[in-house]
């Protein structure tokens, strides 16, 4: 099997970078050698016609043809242009090859069988070329030299100005030499930014590898899928960085929330005044979109300094169900005993009258019993058809019947059964709650009564509650569903207000309607949500 080659991404970003910088030096600096030959070239060319133009256009010379030394006054001239402008050599002569200047043996030699010349003295062409000069190689520059009396001219001579191939090459030398220099320089910044950006890119990942990168995140995207919490992070300058699935589904958002900022979103967090003080905040309630949740806030910190802020949060609303749903259970359960008592008390009652011989005074008291539960059970198994709220309203005949209040199911009592938006806990809470308020109002009256109305006909679901109570103050009717609001001593005041909780959830809404004697709760409930 084998063994794959790990490399770091530092020294890939290194190498990278070197690689990169190298080429483009490489290529720039052949491509400016290759135009700085060229030019060098164009150059020497340009220099060496030019001079010999200058030359040939010289006064001076054109009349020294006609002396008898024409040597003692050209070889001067020519000689300082040479000097000036660093050529090899600059040559006169006449149309029948005598040199003028300079005064070399080796140049009059080479000179005299040079055919160079022609285009020069036959056509007066002022031209460069590259040939055989007189020491060598060299770019030369021609010019004729022309005698002009009147409206007649006459070519009487060539000037030739020669620059060595090889000190052109010399000097095109240094000049690579410099680009190389400046190239390798770049080379070098180059490598230095490479391993800046390596380190810089390091610190950033916190030393990790792309593959621990990648591997992180996909086990973060992992776990902020699976956590049931709501997880939100926000940068320095409080705009939201991630936010996971459960997050969005409490907050009701869509997927455009990056990168808005965390009080456009989910405001009066507190999370901006964490990223000022770095102090971490835990259980703080707060209410949003009709929503109690519960935050913990913690600042995130990278060299001493607050790079952001991370909350979790729960959604108490759903807690808070639970709790009530779990104690309206709990009160149903102690319901159900109290039913189990109330029965297992008429029991003793039937047997001990059976057992004293009292015969009729029994059968009395069966058929007494057997009327009233015939008359309930008819409307409360055969008109009330949903389980839910039959569990419910049986729980609540046996704690009437212990607590001696007459309770009684309205005979035009009608339901089918409930939409499945609305739940046990629902049931439990609201029907629950009014009847148990009710038997409450009732406990200080000689004749207890409480009656029980639900219907389904029409687009809503109607629950009513009726007593016989001392009624309630118009004063207090708008406080009754506050919560910790109570007329019955401390820790109270809880119930109506999670059946208020309850009817705003299902988009309901409930009337009161107090009478001399006695309240009526009215409930409605939408059937379709």
């Amino acid at each position: 099997m084998k063994k794959t080659i790990s490399i770091s991404l530092e020294t890939k970003t290194v190498g990278l970078t070197v690689g990169l910088v190298l080429l483009v030096v490489t290529l720039l600096a052949s491509i400016f050698s290759y135009m700085q030959a060229v030019e060098s070239k164009k150059q020497a060319e340009q220099l060496a016609l030019q001079a010999a133009k200058s030359i040939s256009f010289m006064p001076e010379v054109k009349q020294a043809f006609n002396d008898k030394n024409p040597s003692k006054v050209i070889q001067p001239l020519a000689e300082q242009v040479r000097e000036q402008i660093g050529a090899e050599a600059v040559i006169v002569e006449n149309r029948k090859k005598a040199i003028y200047s300079p005064d070399d043996e080796k140049i009059t030699d080479r000179q005299s069988n040079a055919s160079s010349n022609y285009r020069a003295l036959m056509f007066g062409g002022y031209y460069t070329l590259e040939g055989m000069g007189t020491s060598g190689l060299s770019i030369m520059g021609k010019a004729p030299v022309i005698s002009e009396e009147g409206n007649y001219r006459e070519i009487i001579g060539v000037v030739t100005v020669e620059f060595l191939e090889r000190d052109v090459h010399a000097h095109l030398i240094k000049r690579i030499q410099q680009i190389i220099f400046y190239a390798f320089l770049v080379l070098l910044l180059g490598i230095v930014g490479g391993v800046l950006l390596a380190k810089s890119i390091k610190k950033d990942t916190l030393g990790l590898e792309p593959n621990e990168i990648a591997s992180l995140y996909r086990e973060r995207s992992a776990i902020l899928r699976s956590i049931k919490e709501g997880i939100i992070a926000i940068d320095a300058k409080g705009r939201i960085t991630m936010m996971n699935t459960s997050a969005r589904h409490m907050l009701g958002l869509q997927d455009n929330y990056i990168p808005k900022s965390i009080i456009e979103v989910f405001p009066y967090t507190n999370m901006m005044r964490v990223l000022v003080d770095g102090q971490a905040q835990n259980d703080q309630e707060i209410r949003f979109h009709n929503k109690l949740f519960i935050l913990n806030l913690l600042p995130i910190i990278e060299n001493d300094k607050i790079v952001g802020v991370v909350a979790s949060f729960r959604d108490k609303t759903e807690l808070n169900h639970l709790i009530h749903t779990l104690g309206e259970v709990r009160r149903y359960s102690e319901d159900l005993r109290a039913q189990t008592h109330e029965f297992t008390n008429k029991l003793y009652v039937l047997s001990g009258l059976l057992q004293l011989g009292e015969y009729n005074e029994a059968f009395e008291f069966i058929q007494k019993e057997s009327n009233a539960h015939q008359t309930q059970n008819r409307i409360l198994f055969h008109q009330i058809l949903d389980a839910k709220v039959q569990a419910v309203l049986l729980g609540k005949m046996g704690k009437a019947s212990e607590k001696k209040v007459e309770f009684t199911i309205a005979e035009d009592s009608l339901l089918k059964e409930l939409p499945s938006h609305i739940d046990v806990s629902h049931l439990i809470i609201i029907i629950g709650n009014l009847i148990d308020n009710a038997f409450d109002a009732v406990s200080a009256q000689e004749d207890k009564q409480v009656s029980f109305f639900i219907t389904d006909i029409g687009q809503d679901i109607i629950i009513e509650v009726s007593d016989n109570g001392s009624g309630i103050s118009e004063d207090i009717i708008d406080k009754l569903f506050s919560k910790g609001f109570s007329t019955k001593g401390q820790n109270r005041g809880y119930g109506l207000s999670n059946v208020k909780e309850m009817i705003n959830e299902l988009q309901g809404w409930i009337d009161i309607h107090p009478e001399e004697e006695g309240t009526t709760f009215s409930v409605y409930l939408p059937k379709r949500k």
